[in-house]
């Protein structure tokens, strides 16, 4: 499968892009945890190149194959830290907005705030729609993993 177009750099978008990923790593959040929520909420997206790239940031920020392999399935294995499963949870909940689910719900969030403060849940949140902003964009224009990133 071939990209339907080349995106060209736009030094705006840029400088927009590196302004919220500046917030959000401002936001006191363990880069790993925000990795995490990025790979599965790409996973459920099907977006291949943030996969990819993800998969990649994750392994130079330490992480295991082992946790990267059951990111998809962290509800059945005990790899996976209480903050980073209620930041998992919060990624699959706020990315599967669409026909009819639930979305975010009070139990998930309840358990989502009781790891996080409300800088860190911010800085989730945003991470969580910017992975979503560049997964609609690579499935819309069929971005191939590991081309251009």
């Amino acid at each position: 499968m071939e990209a339907r177009m080349n995106s060209p750099v736009n030094p705006d978008l840029t400088t927009a892009i590196q302004h919220l990923h500046k917030a959000i790593h401002a936001g006191g959040v363990d880069p790993l945890v925000l990795e995490l929520v990025h790979l599965r909420a790409s996973q459920i997206n099907g977006c291949s190149p943030c996969v990819f790239a993800g998969v990649l940031a994750a392994k130079k920020r330490g992480e295991t194959d082992e946790r990267l392999h059951n990111v998809v399935t962290w509800r059945e294995t005990s790899l996976y830290t209480e903050p980073e499963r209620a930041a998992l949870a919060l990624a699959e909940a706020a990315t599967r907005i669409q026909d009819g689910e639930a979305g975010v719900t009070d139990e998930i969030w309840d358990s989502v705030a009781t790891h996080f403060d409300q800088a860190q849940l911010s800085a989730i949140i945003l991470h969580i729609a910017m992975t979503n902003f560049f997964n609609r964009i690579n499935r819309s224009i069929r971005e191939q993993a590991g081309k251009t990133w």
